[in-house]
């Protein structure tokens, strides 16, 4: 009987290393949070990996990785992944899509509730014992159009929660069909007819050579005057230079971002304590639940593909040969 070695060198909930524990035929090295150095020398022996996104699974560390069959990562995204290398080498990248899709929804509707309302210079207001109510004049949902970029699993959630606060919604994806978007009563549209039409826009895709930077001086030019924008996907869709311009100018109300082109954000950044900006630390999956249910998936993803040779919710699937 075969004996899999699974290595997770980031901190995982309990409840994902018993899945692991409880597969029979796999030993599990999990310290909790390794140092690279440790982890270079832990992969390898490693027949799969759990990361979330503090560990790189860079060229370095997969080069390293002799017996590496699998990378499960508790999560969505795959920006610390090398995709390239791993594909080259075989190995199997899998994500974990569902487990973050309510925590992230919640977090980037209320980044927008919080920009229309100015609830956190509100509370930075009263905390320097002023009683200011004229300067946060506040602008209501209802009624307003909001426009969804990625109409994947997330951008469907915020749609929903939209809706029951009597917005209208628009969205574009390329790889959605119509009638999925008519199910949820949402009409699926042009990326400049949403850029022109949307009083809000909230960004839900991965990066790709044609997502990247995608809000940037010239696309900004196409939205109305007083849009506002919420970003709680990736840091990499937005050209941070042309927004913080847009800002300034006045023609971009207010922006509410949760992630970053770097992160964390290097000095300088020009949007970090502009007036109109509300920031959150990458806080969007981070909930005991989200972090749990990604944690668990991961770790069943792991004993289905090394027991089972069964493979789900692969993002390299050229790996497989």
């Amino acid at each position: 009987m075969t004996n899999y070695h699974v290595l997770v060198p980031d901190n995982v909930d309990q409840a994902a290393l018993e899945v692991l524990e409880h597969a029979g035929d796999i030993t599990v090295t999990a310290p909790g949070q390794m140092k690279r150095p440790e982890t270079l020398a832990a992969i390898a022996d490693a027949d799969a990996l759990i990361i979330r996104s503090a560990t790189k699974a860079d060229a370095e560390l997969l080069n390293a990785a002799s017996k590496l069959k699998v990378i499960a990562r508790a999560g969505v995204g795959v920006d610390n992944v090398d995709l390239d290398t791993a594909t080259r080498h075989g190995i199997v990248v899998m994500n974990t899509p569902a487990g973050n899709t309510v925590a992230t929804a919640e977090h980037a509707f209320g980044l927008m509730l919080a920009l229309a309302r100015h609830i956190p210079q509100g509370h930075i207001s009263m905390q320097a014992g002023k009683w200011d109510r004229k300067s946060f004049m506040g602008e209501e949902l209802k009624g307003a159009v909001l426009g969804i970029v990625g109409f994947g699993r997330i951008g469907r959630a915020i749609a929903k929660r939209a809706q029951a606060f009597e917005m209208t919604v628009v969205a574009h994806d390329p790889y959605i069909a119509l009638d999925i978007a008519e199910d949820f009563g949402v009409e699926l549209v042009s990326l400049d007819n949403l850029f022109s039409r949307s009083d809000y826009i909230s960004l839900h895709s991965l990066i790709t050579d044609e997502t990247r930077n995608m809000i940037n001086a010239e696309t900004i030019a196409q939205m109305k005057y007083g849009v506002r924008i919420i970003n709680a996907a990736r840091g990499a869709l937005i050209d941070e230079a042309a927004l913080a311009a847009a800002i300034k100018s006045g023609h971009v109300a207010g922006a509410a971002l949760d992630v970053y082109s770097e992160e964390p954000p290097p000095a300088g950044n020009p949007l970090i304590g502009l007036p109109g900006v509300i920031h959150t630390p990458h806080l969007a999956a981070s909930t005991r639940q989200a972090q749990v249910a990604v944690a668990v998936e991961a770790a069943e993803l792991v004993v289905q593909a090394l027991k089972q040779k069964d493979y789900q919710n692969v993002v390299n699937p050229n790996a497989l040969g």
